[in-house]
This record gives C-alpha cells, structure tokens and sequence, in this order.
C-alpha cells in the first residue's frame, strides 16, 4: 500500500489518499486543540497513543458486529481504513451529565442518565457544531430517514458494548461522539474512538481520564490516556 497526497488535515488527524482508490491512510498527530482550535498544544506520543486506542476499541467494535472503517495499523500513528462518503453529523450518547448539557440545561455534573440521552450536531466548526434533529438532517439532505434510523442504532449498540467494557475496568464512559459515513449502501462506523473524542471517569474517584485535562489544564494528560488504555489492555510499549 503506497501513501500518496495529504487530502485532509483535521485539528490532530490527516488524511492520505493511497494507490487504491477505495483505501485511505489516517495519520494520528501529537496535536492538541480545545475550545475549537483557541488553544493548541502538542503532546509527545498522543498520536501513537490514540492510534492504538482506537485501533483496539475499533476491533472491539468489529467483533460486536459494528461495521468500522477501520482495516488495520501500519504503524504507530498510521492506520489503514475505507473511503467513506462521511454524513456530516455528529451521533452524541451520554451516559452521565457532563460539559454542554450541563451548561445547557443547568443541571449537576455527574447524574447518571437513565435511559442515556441521544443528540445530533452538525459537523461544522464554524458554527461551533450546533445541536440539530432528524427533521434538520432530512430537510438539508444531510441524511436519510433510513440512514438517521441505522445510525442510532449503531450509536447504542456501540453504547452497549463499550459502556460494559469500560465498567469491567473499572470507570465510566460518561459520553461521546461518534461519526457515520456510506460505503455504497452500507452506513459505517468513521473516524475514531479515543480518549480525544469521549469523556472518561474513574468509576471511584471520578478522576477524569479525557480530554477534560487538557481542557481544565488538570495535566497528564497523555499518561492518563495511557492509564485508560491499559486498563482495557491496549499496550503502548
């Protein structure tokens, strides 16, 4: 597989085109951003970091029968996966109340949510990702009934699987986002799952173990990635 042109640069992911039209290299960077794109920073081995983790919760994924894009690691921060039509929608579950709900609705951190709530947002920097619905989504043909329907689904499946397999290692998957895309007719889990895109809590302490570190300036935020990751059983060594 010979990587070509850089297609895409993302806040810490690029995207590569390859020899086949159908594959693309995702490239894991140590760069950080908060607060869309305020405040950067680069973080020594989170590329390789958030490589293997989402390597592993992918796998997890496939083995559950959750359709990824995820074909397999080239390297340490380089992942091979399909060429997807991605829906421009961000899936949001929520486990537990956390950062914007709490801001939106005033309500305390940390009630757990029975059943988790479910929301859609436009992927859309500019406007800062704004919550959107189904009616939304139908009416700019950003997707389909049908599509909408799979996705949440998906969402919940995956909510299933991995809220167990954080439980089993003892912390909370408190929420986070997941994004779809086509492959022909087939809707398909994209981009990643890592500590960047999720929130994570000791399930004890309620330490948080996410990206919440570097947004609160809390620190370690690459070791405690790394704490998350082994006690799923990725390794980083």
């Amino acid at each position: 597989m010979e990587k070509r042109e850089e297609l895409y640069a993302g806040k810490a992911k690029s995207v590569f085109r390859t020899d086949d039209p159908d594959r693309f290299v995702l490239v894991f960077r140590d760069d950080t951003s908060a607060f869309d794109g305020e405040r950067k920073e680069q973080l020594s081995r989170k590329g390789m970091v958030n490589n293997r983790f989402n390597a592993f919760i992918m796998e997890k994924l496939e083995a559950a029968g959750v359709p990824t894009h995820f074909e397999g690691l080239l390297s340490d921060t380089e992942t091979l996966v399909k060429k997807l039509d991605m829906i421009p929608v961000e899936c949001v579950v929520r486990n537990v109340s956390a950062g914007s709900l709490c801001r939106r609705l005033g309500v305390e951190e940390g009630q757990e949510l029975s059943p988790p709530t479910y929301e859609l947002f436009l992927k859309n920097d500019t406007l800062h990702d704004p919550m959107v619905n189904e009616s939304l989504a139908v009416t700019f043909n950003w997707a389909s009934e049908t599509e909408l329907v799979h996705m949440k689904e998906l969402t919940y499946k995956v909510n299933s699987v991995l809220k167990t397999l954080f439980d089993d290692a003892g912390m909370l998957l408190v929420d986070y986002k997941l994004e779809f895309g086509r492959s022909g007719t087939d809707i398909v889990l994209g981009d990643e799952f890592s500590p960047d895109g999720c929130r994570i809590w000791d399930k004890e302490t309620r330490k948080k173990m996410d990206k919440d570190r570097f947004r609160q300036g809390l620190g370690d935020v690459i070791e405690t990635y790394e704490e998350v990751g082994r006690r799923l059983g990725i390794n980083f060594d």
